[in-house]
């Protein structure tokens, strides 16, 4: 493959395009499948889009080396939305009606995906989305699948695990704290703590949300630290992540259960930085490289990823939504070779009746394109002494600890650096 890179709209660059001749087994002249979305591969998710574009490229790598779809070699097309959602529905329109694609899939991230909702369903487009939470629950559009855990009742399911935890103590806690970013995402997983927690025995003694453009977080430490809680619950994203756990070392904050729903710990970069700061926390994942996860193809994926990441400048390990957004291409391979059609609402058909096997496990949707069973995991980190990377590629670094089909560790207690 040899890619080719031009200007769009701002500094959108199109990558991963296909020129003749590239695949010589395919038939002179055939057409490719064009696959065409947006990603960040620049600004504040640029982490995250440009690691998704490495595991697309990848699949579409292994596809073509297979001899494509329906004979035709696959060709991403993927513009830079700079993290931006206005820049959003401009590029799917111009996906869809100047270039023509004959697949859309999305960006990475609910802010990137919702503005892109409207374009696709005034289109009648078939949509795989990559790690949106919720953005299909009031539109209810018939042809959204979502490559993602929560599944499609995130209040309801989402803290599950995480309060699970509780259970594990040798004492039951009796209270708990919430702090929670002020998005869409973090306060939907606050509200799941808010409505488990009287069921768990849970009195809540601090519940704050904060800014996105908080920068300083002790004042907010400090607090939660006063109400003196059994147990601490974050949402947070990065890099409000790091903030949020170098205060806790600073003031020396303790818990019998400490963590939740950050995002940032599940990158390289971050545990390469945070280190031991990180060991004892109990944090939502999607992925760990445990015996409980090596599902097929996994590990050759990873194999290949971590060999070309360096040079892609992206995260290294590819232990967060790198194997998702392999699957997510997995979906469309799939759907397009029982359907053996292009047809829109063919591959919406196909998505809705049949079950996926994928890197990631079995996928099978459901009537919102959620996935029917919702696999959020709740992992603990053990064990960390530095910021070595080396060790987070082995079992017994991010122990599994829900839910039970997955459970590969026991819980340590309390949350802190090792002595």
């Amino acid at each position: 493959m040899t890619e080719l890179t031009r200007r769009g709209l701002g500094r959108a660059a199109l990558a991963g395009a296909l020129t003749a001749g590239a695949f010589p087994a395919f038939a002179q002249g055939a057409n490719p499948i064009r696959i065409g979305y947006s990603m960040s591969l620049s600004g504040g998710l640029a982490a995250n889009g440009r690691s998704s574009l490495l595991a697309h490229r990848i699949w579409a790598e292994d596809v073509n080396a297979k001899g494509g779809l329906m004979g035709r070699p696959v060709q991403i097309v993927s513009y830079d939305d700079q993290s931006n959602p206005a820049n959003v529905p401009a590029l799917y329109t111009k996906l869809i009606d100047v270039d023509k694609v004959d697949i859309v899939t999305s960006p990475y991230a609910t802010a990137m995906i919702a503005p892109s909702m409207p374009v696709i369903m005034q289109r009648g487009m078939t949509y795989v989305t990559l790690f949106g939470a919720g953005v299909n629950e009031k539109l209810k559009y018939d042809r959204h699948f979502s490559m993602n855990v929560t599944g499609s009742d995130i209040k309801g399911t989402y803290a599950r695990g995480f309060l699970e935890c509780t259970k594990m103590l040798p004492t039951p806690p009796r209270t708990i704290s919430i702090l929670a970013v002020d998005n869409d995402f973090a306060q939907r997983a606050a509200e799941s703590v808010r409505g488990m927690a009287r069921e768990y025995g849970l009195r809540i003694v601090y519940d704050r949300s904060y800014p996105p453009s908080t920068v300083d977080f002790t004042p907010t430490i400090r607090a939660i630290q006063s109400a003196r809680p059994d147990v601490v619950f974050f949402a947070s994203y990065p890099p409000d992540s790091n903030g949020i756990l170098r205060a806790v070392s600073e003031l020396k904050l303790t818990a019998a259960l400490f963590g939740g729903g950050m995002v940032g710990p599940q990158i390289a970069a971050v545990q390469a930085q945070l280190g031991p700061i990180l060991n004892n926390l109990v944090n939502w994942d999607v992925y760990s490289p445990e015996p409980t996860m090596k599902f097929p193809g996994v590990e050759a994926f990873q194999e290949k990823y971590r060999a070309r990441a360096p040079a892609e400048q992206t995260d290294v390990l590819g232990n967060y939504l790198q194997p998702y957004a392999y699957a997510q291409m997995q979906v469309v391979e799939q759907a397009v070779n029982r359907a053996k059609s292009l047809d829109q609402a063919a591959l919406a058909a196909d998505m809705k009746a049949n079950a996926f096997g994928t890197i990631v496990g079995e996928v099978r949707f459901g009537a919102l394109g959620e996935w029917v069973k919702d696999r959020n995991l709740f992992v603990q980190f053990q064990n960390i002494a530095d910021g070595d990377l080396e060790k987070y590629k082995q079992a017994g670094t991010k122990v599994i600890l829900y839910p039970p089909e997955l459970k590969s560790g026991t819980l340590k207690s309390p949350y802190g650096q090792p002595a």
